[in-house]
């Protein structure tokens, strides 16, 4: 499974032709507690770019922008439940959304870790 990243803060794991997508661990310690996560709807077609989902902090609330196109086949619904769970697991468990990748060419681009890492160093 590859991981990479996105300069909004955003990771992706990709698996076959879907990708799964959260916060990064940067990005949830910049934002603070998070009290709140709002996710896109089932079957929802995304653009490379566009806003899809929400995640609000104590501090303030933040787009999650979808680093791929394609079709939302499935969405983390814990973490409506327990959205904290982004801070203690940003990495894994609190994964947002996966989508069915429409153009494998949109991942051109994207960071591996060690160019994330420089990125927000």
């Amino acid at each position: 499974m590859t991981t990479l990243f996105t300069t909004d803060h955003e990771w992706l794991k990709l698996d076959g032709d879907v990708v799964t997508v959260g916060i990064t661990d940067y990005a949830q310690s910049q934002l603070g507690d998070v009290v709140f996560v709002e996710l896109p709807k089932l079957g929802r077609q995304l653009k490379k770019a566009e806003a899809v989902a929400v995640v609000e902090s104590v501090k303030a609330a933040s787009d999650v922008y979808a680093p791929v196109s394609g079709e939302v086949i499935e969405v983390n619904a814990a973490l409506a439940q327990e959205p904290a769970m982004v801070n203690s697991d940003a990495a894994d468990k609190a994964w947002f959304f996966r989508v069915r990748l429409a153009d494998k060419s949109e991942l051109d681009g994207l960071m591996d870790e060690a160019a994330y890492q420089a990125h927000v160093a």
